[in-house]
This record gives C-alpha cells, structure tokens and sequence, in this order.
C-alpha cells in the first residue's frame, strides 16, 4: 500500500527534531553534523538567531500579499543584491528550478523583442543539473531523469563539460545563450576552470550570445566569495539563484542586467509565492550576515583548510578515494569504482556525518558556511573512519 507521503525520495530513517549551527539532533537523541546542509541550502546553519528573529517577526506581521501590490521587503532585498552583483534587475521566485525557468524565458525573450525569435536554443553541458521541472530535465539532458515524461522540450544542445572547441562548434544561427554552473554538484562536483568561464563570457561577446549563470547551488558566499563567477572575473548578462540565499527559507532569483531584464514587462512572467513579504525577510538577514565585514574571508580560509584536508584524505586512503575536487565549501570526494557513494555515506553517517551523494560516484559536502575550522577537522576525522569502514580487510592487516 502506497504511504500517505508519496515516495518520490529514497530517504534515510533519520527523523530531526532540531539543530544548532552544524549540527543537528534526530528526534532519538541522536547528534549528527551536518555537512550537507539541506544541499547547501542551509547557509547559516540550524537555528541562526538573526534569522530566526527576522523570520519569527515577519511572520508575526504578514506573510503573504501577493505581487498585486508593493512588497517593501522585496525591493529592499533586490536593491542589495543590485549592489552587490553585476546586476540591474532582480525578480524573486521560490526555488531553483524556478529561477532557471525564468532565466531561460529571459534569454529567449531578448533575442525575440531585439529581431531574432528564431534563436532560443541553449547550449548546456553534460553533467549539468538544472532542475526537475520539464523544461528543466531538457536542460539538465540526464536520460535517467528524463525517462518516461515524454518528448523532451526542444531547445537544449549538450556538449562536454569544459571543452570550448565543443561550445564554438555548438554554436549555430538558433543559439540565443550558454547557460553553466560554475561547479557542476549533483553531476559529480566538478568545477569549471576560471579560464573556461572567460572563454565563454567571450564566445558569448563575439557571437551575440547571453551567458546565463546557474548559481543556484554556488551562490551566496558558497565559494567563498559572494558568487562564484567573480573568482574569473567575468560577469554574465543573467543568472540564477537559490538555495542559500533565503538561509532555508524558500526563496529563488533571477539577477539580470538592464538589457535582458527589460524584457520582461508585466504580464511576461510572474509567481504567487515569489518575493512575499516573510521570504524577503529571510533573504534580507542572511545577506546581514554574509555581507558582514569578515564574513565571507572566514568561509575562504576554512574552505581551503578542508581542502587540504580532502586532498590528504585522498592520499590516505587510496583504496577508497581516487581524487579530491571541488571548490570553496562545495567539496567532492570521487571513489573508486568498486565503492559505491551510497555507502560511503552511510558509513559516514554511522560515524555521525551528513553528506549527500552526487553523480560520478562522487561524496559531496556542503556545509553550512559558518563552520569553523575546529568543525572541517571533526568533519575529516570522521571520513577518515568511514573511508576505513569500506577499506578490504586484506588491506588493514597489511597495512598494520
């Protein structure tokens, strides 16, 4: 018989009744840390004072009004974000699946209101994670997600993952954009070379195309800076965002510059949810936190500590991790073959850990971006045992 919550997740028998910073308590007395963060959703970890109070105080005032009127928290959200991005224009949505639909109805509607309807077909990348929505799943091109729903929605030619020889040849009268994840999560954690995302913002340049920036796991201090693109130096002409921008709380954006975001006048997109007045309250404290002075050098020192400890974990336990990857507080661990990422994190969870698995055979972690080094350490340590769970016995007592 079919349970009364449809059983679209294969979830773990972990129930959490509440949390601190990093770390979480299940409903048993169990205390986990958590370095998957609700898939690097949980920016500021469980239970952040000034979030919860901004959160607890709006909700005590109004929730929701719609976008039939004024939100004075959404405009004060999308004048900060303005100020502190490459953009001019901010819409608010609910999620990132929802963000990159409307990225991509933003980058189709300029080529059509600028003369050229007939370029709409994005160029995306194996290995990409876009969403769950149809359109999304096309984008995404991932046969397994894919099957059973259909025709996919046309539109969206794939090449391989860091090959500009691939995207140039991709390219055609029909190409409105080229839309990328900085580090690629759920396809395996792999992070596009800061050259790659210069040579595309020029491809774009030279073909007139719009590069659209699916930061919706990157985003928001993630990699150590407040978007990831700038660690190139670039800016794209729209992008996406999500997850750790509402700290927990449902909130998506699309952030675009004037010439894209233009387009879409009233009646061309919209959201009931997107940008109520509790969202934007959420989404307001947590960039008090992350634009603090400090705030964001602090995630970028731990951040490389826990790679150098990745990086050893990898050359520690060769007949379990092949290769350390990732960038800033999004890290991967890629294992060999004959060691399944389901069990490794099992196996760390036994020993306390939460992760979250990723595509490649890869062990992602993305914690909450206030942890401190002392927490990357018991992070390490607690890898470093799992690893030894899934080591052949044949290779402890030879070791010893």
């Amino acid at each position: 018989m079919i349970p009364a919550l449809m059983p679209t997740y294969n979830r773990a028998d972990l129930a959490f009744e509440r949390g601190e910073g990093a770390w979480v308590w299940t409903t048993d007395g169990r205390r986990f840390l958590d370095f998957g963060s609700g898939i690097a959703t949980s920016s500021l970890g469980h239970g952040h004072p000034h979030l919860v109070k901004a959160i607890a105080e709006q909700a005590a005032r109004v929730m929701h009004v719609s976008n039939l009127y004024r939100v004075p928290q959404a405009e004060e959200l999308a004048r900060r974000h303005v100020e502190n991005s490459f953009a001019d224009s901010v819409f608010f949505c609910n999620s990132g699946a929802e963000a990159n639909e409307g990225m991509v109805k933003a980058v189709r509607k300029y080529h059509a209101e600028t003369g050229h309807p007939e370029r709409f077909r994005m160029i995306c990348f194996e290995g990409a994670f876009h969403g769950r929505t149809l359109a999304m799943l096309a984008a995404t091109g991932n046969e397994k997600y894919l099957a059973g729903f259909g025709p996919a929605v046309e539109g969206f030619d794939h090449v391989p993952f860091g090959n500009m020889n691939a995207v140039r040849d991709a390219i055609g009268p029909g190409t409105a954009g080229i839309m990328i994840e900085p580090v690629q999560g759920e396809g395996g954690v792999r992070p596009a070379t800061l050259q790659f995302l210069r040579d595309l913002r020029a491809a774009c340049d030279e073909f007139g195309l719009l590069l659209a920036l699916d930061e919706v796991q990157t985003g928001m201090g993630r990699s150590g800076k407040l978007w990831a693109h700038q660690w190139a130096g670039i800016e794209p002409d729209v992008m996406s965002s999500a997850k750790g921008i509402g700290g927990g709380f449902p909130l998506g954006a699309i952030l675009a510059k004037e010439h894209v975001a233009k387009h879409l006048k009233p009646g061309t997109h919209g959201t009931t949810y997107g940008g109520n007045p509790l969202a934007c309250a959420a989404g307001n404290a947590v960039l008090d936190v992350v634009l603090a002075p400090g705030f964001l050098d602090q995630v970028d020192r731990v951040a490389r500590h826990l790679w150098r400890g990745f990086v050893k974990l990898a050359q520690e336990h060769p007949l379990v991790v092949e290769e350390a990857r990732g960038a800033g507080l999004l890290l991967g661990l890629k294992l060999r073959p004959e060691v399944n990422n389901g069990e490794m994190q099992a196996a760390c969870v036994a020993e306390g850990l939460l992760t979250v698995a990723a595509g490649m055979n890869v062990l992602r972690v993305a914690p909450p971006l206030i942890i401190t080094e002392a927490e990357a350490d018991e992070a390490l340590t607690m890898i470093s045992r799992a690893c030894l769970r899934l080591t052949p016995s044949s290779a402890k007592v030879a070791a010893k």
